[in-house]
């Protein structure tokens, strides 16, 4: 791997404003109109040496400003010798690449600024459009974009003068090998790469095909994974109550903050969709966000959640990466995840930019091994979150009803089954044999167990 020119959160402390980090004085005054007036640790850093030509590595928690940190070096640049297509941003979720688009939209609006958001639920040929236009800024998840660049021969990346994979390990170790793959491919090899992530040490090996130059490395030295203004619970209850005691904490929850919003996160669409209708049948009203919803309710439910229109939101981890709603006042984890990094970036939905903030984990019998590893990841402990069993026990029967009710209904509507014909089809556009495809993932998915069990019995 290319070697590292290592920084510290201690570095560059004798910054103090935007003017010292050598940007233009209209970026300046376009930070101070939407209320950026002193630049975070990651921007200090990361900003300076953007502009002097490096390539960056930026790891920081959650709520940091890594955005600024990348959007404000490539506008000052941009400005200096405007084309498109200038800069290629590529993210894991559509959310967060509408998300970003819009920060570069309001800063780069003194320039006159033209960006581009590619990504699956939108039409092809009015993207294929877009980006014939040349856009200077395209912002990207990289299924769709690959797709692009697979069918249509008039998109070109060749002059892009700066590559962004934003929340970089997810990237990098989620199932985007492929896409990767054709993108870098149409990519010319004198450019600047920037990285950015709230947790990507453990990837630091694999970056050495990306970061074609020598990347200098920030990273923030928080012993701490979470922010300090965080109060971060636990509830320990049987598994097969887990719904009537999360009905039960949001309820009382509203009733005490009928201004606050909630974020509760599951592991599955499915749970995610049926948890919601669970909630609306017990009198909460709410929205969802998952994978299998189309694009624009999505987006619906996102900004109705944004603008409080709606305080409760179940979603899966498509929105736990990057999105900015600060006021998030509690984060409850459905399920633990498997990944301790996953828990840090669910909790950093909320207590952001210095506000105070909650986050409850729900942890049945089955799940303490999983809490012990998210306390020595984040290296904090979490406390207990007192409940009134008793109260619990009043409304178990009305969520079983209401959850056996959301279940039949979603499998009258073949929840999911539009989706799974979708990935068959493209499959087959790409040559592939879905069959064949789905025996290769079951046959691994025995030699893993095999391997498991081989495991256990050497333990035992």
């Amino acid at each position: 791997m290319a070697d590292l020119e290592e920084g510290t959160s201690g570095e560059s402390t004798f910054l103090k404003s935007f003017v010292d980090l050598g940007l233009n004085d209209w970026l300046v005054k376009q930070c101070e109109a939407v209320g950026m007036t002193r630049p975070t640790p990651i921007q200090l850093n990361c900003v300076p040496k953007i502009l002097s030509g490096h390539d960056c590595i930026g790891c920081a928690k959650t709520g940091s400003g890594k955005t600024a940190a990348f959007a404000l070096p490539i506008l000052q640049k941009l400005c200096e010798d405007p084309y498109g297509i200038f800069a290629l941003v590529l993210t894991p979720t559509r959310e967060l690449a509408y998300q970003i688009g819009e920060q570069f939209s309001v800063l780069g609006k003194p320039i006159g600024l033209k960006e581009a958001i590619i990504t699956g639920g939108r039409d092809m040929i009015d993207q294929g459009l877009l980006l014939a236009q040349k856009p200077h800024v395209v912002v990207s998840t990289p299924g769709r974009l690959a797709d692009h660049l697979r069918t249509n021969a008039d998109v070109s990346l060749k002059k892009i003068a700066f590559l962004v994979m934003d929340e970089a390990d997810r990237l990098l170790e989620d199932n985007f090998g492929e896409q990767l793959q054709t993108i870098f491919a149409a990519l010319p090899k004198k450019r600047q790469t920037l990285l950015f992530s709230a947790t990507m040490t453990d990837t630091l090996k694999e970056l050495e095909d990306v970061a074609l130059n020598k990347p200098f490395f920030w990273q923030s030295k928080d012993k701490v994974a979470t922010v300090d203004s965080l109060t971060q619970q636990y509830v320990l209850m049987p598994a097969d109550v887990k719904d009537a005691y999360l009905m039960h904490i949001l309820r009382k929850f509203t009733e005490e903050n009928p201004s606050s919003s909630v974020m509760i996160f599951t592991n599955t669409c499915k749970y995610c969709q049926i948890l919601g209708l669970v909630a609306k049948e017990v009198g909460l009203e709410c929205v969802s966000l998952h994978s299998y919803l189309m694009q624009k309710i999505r987006l619906s439910s996102l900004a109705k959640f944004k603008s409080h229109q709606v305080k409760i939101m179940f979603a899966t981890d498509v929105a736990s990466r990057g999105l900015d709603i600060p006021t998030v006042d509690l984060v409850i984890n459905h399920n633990i995840p498997n990944k301790p990094k996953n828990y840090v970036h669910r909790v950093g939905r909320t207590a952001r930019a210095g506000r105070l903030g909650d986050a409850i984990t729900m942890v049945t019998q089955f799940d303490v091994n999983l809490v012990h590893a998210i306390e020595d990841h984040i290296n904090a402990k979490l406390v207990e979150h007192k409940v009134d069993d008793d109260e619990v026990a009043k409304i178990v029967t009305e969520v079983s009803v209401a959850r056996r009710e959301a279940q039949i209904k979603l499998d009258e509507q073949d929840f999911g089954e539009k989706k799974e014909q979708n990935k068959r089809m493209q499959m087959v556009l790409e040559g592939k044999d879905p069959d064949e495809v789905a025996r290769k993932k079951r046959k691994q998915l025995k030699e893993k167990f095999k391997l498991r069990k081989k495991k256990m019995k050497s333990f035992s």
